[in-house]
């Protein structure tokens, strides 16, 4: 599903930034992205693989500490620990690890 996604997220950019078919074109093309953004099964799709993430990331975690131990910093021990309650208290995080609120 991910690569089909993005074959033709791919496909859909070369077109608008290779098209002559001027501004109309453009904005029903964008029309129609948001459209398809605002669908319920893509947002319920994307929830899915953003929980699915966190859900590998959670187990990436407990695998690396386990096998790196004390070997990591305190500073990066601490940083992981903040970052980790502040999702399990409810604020949504970004890509980046901060607050989307």
């Amino acid at each position: 599903m991910r690569y089909k996604l993005t074959f033709v997220v791919g496909l859909t950019l070369g077109y608008v930034l290779g098209t002559r078919a001027g501004r109309e074109r453009y904005e029903q093309l964008k029309k129609s992205a948001r459209q398809v953004a605002q669908n319920p099964t893509v947002r319920n799709t994307a929830e899915t693989a953003a929980q699915q993430g966190r859900q590998f990331a959670g187990k990436a975690y407990h695998v690396v500490s386990d096998k790196v131990g004390d070997r990591v910093p305190e500073s990066v021990t601490q940083r992981v620990r903040s970052l980790r309650d502040r999702n399990h208290n409810g604020a949504p995080e970004d890509d980046w690890g901060t607050s989307n609120t």
